[in-house]
């Protein structure tokens, strides 16, 4: 069975987002930066996700790891290594340069393919890891979302480019053919970050002001606008996940009444629900008959938001 490992790296206040998304994506969860799964993810969904390495061999100690990487066919392919125990990848032990260095060199001369340290068509990654040594395919994280802070609409309150990219994957970290809506989608910041991944979703607000942004920002970055102006109430059944980013800003004022409608229609509309809030609305949830399964607090100095994943 393949074998796969990932390192992470997040700010201070996003470690219980990231910590919700990894257990989304891998079904359990660690405390550290390093996380080895049979599961495959790329790692420029994730806002928190280095890196992943596809393990190609594996040995109790570098000179069994250096017998196996023999094997390794690259055919015309160049390669280059590159070792993941230093300070900047971060996962422990770090090894001193002169240590790294050696390791590489060893490997680079085991296997029978040209070393090319300019432009190679391979990035092989050497990692210790509780106590083991891995040698495999290197494949690096983008930073996507960065591409997309800067849109031609925008309001103050709009989550982050990054957050709302860590929530579509809490929503759905296995989306094919799922169905997806985000029914309070504001300037479509979600919408964005999901469509960038290749996700099927839908965008809805009642407020005709940012739902005009939002189709702005979705065709500034090169994607047909699927949004349309309408309260949840209006919104059709059928879909796999309903993500609700509970309105709270100068654009909709919204009444404990309105709260509570679109939790409840959400539940209606949608299998699975997630919420991101800045109340607590554990009682409107459960009044929906919905059961939060998950939770995590977003924290930005002050300011809380809380994200429930509910069914």
């Amino acid at each position: 069975m393949k074998k796969y490992l990932y390192s992470f790296a997040w700010q201070k206040d996003e470690y219980e987002l990231s910590r919700l998304e990894m257990r989304t994506f891998f079904n359990f969860h660690v405390e550290g930066n390093v996380l080895m799964s049979q599961r495959k993810v790329e790692p420029s969904r994730s806002p928190y996700m280095r890196l992943r390495l596809d393990i190609l061999f594996e040995g109790n100690t570098f000179e069994q790891l250096v017998e196996t990487a023999k094997q390794l066919q690259l055919g015309e392919r160049t390669f280059k290594i590159h070792c993941l125990n230093n300070s900047r990848d971060a996962i422990e032990p770090t090894l001193n340069r002169t240590i790294r260095n050696e390791y590489m060199l060893q490997l680079s001369y085991a296997i029978e393919a040209e070393p090319d340290l300019e432009e190679p068509d391979i990035v092989l990654g050497l990692a210790i890891h509780d106590g083991t040594f891995y040698l495999g395919e290197l494949v690096a994280g983008e930073s996507v979302w960065l591409k997309h802070m800067q849109k031609p609409e925008m309001y103050s309150t709009a989550l982050s480019t990054r957050d709302a990219r860590a929530i579509v994957n809490i929503a759905a970290p296995y989306p094919d053919e799922l169905k997806i809506i985000d029914p309070c989608c504001g300037i479509g910041t979600v919408l964005v970050e999901a469509m960038s991944m290749g996700i099927n979703i839908e965008g809805r607000d009642m407020n005709k002001r940012v739902v005009w942004g939002s189709r702005i920002n979705l065709r500034h970055f090169g994607y047909e606008p699927n949004v349309e102006i309408g309260p949840i109430e209006e919104a059709d059944e059928g879909y796999d996940v309903a993500i609700i980013d509970m309105p709270y800003n100068l654009f909709t004022h919204i009444s404990s009444e309105l709260q509570q409608s679109i939790i409840t229609n959400a539940r209606r509309i949608a299998k699975r629900v997630v919420i991101v809030t800045i109340e607590t609305m554990d009682d409107k949830i459960h009044h929906a008959n919905l059961t939060i399964k998950d939770r995590a607090v977003l924290k930005k100095g002050k300011f809380e938001r809380q994200v429930l994943i509910c069914e």
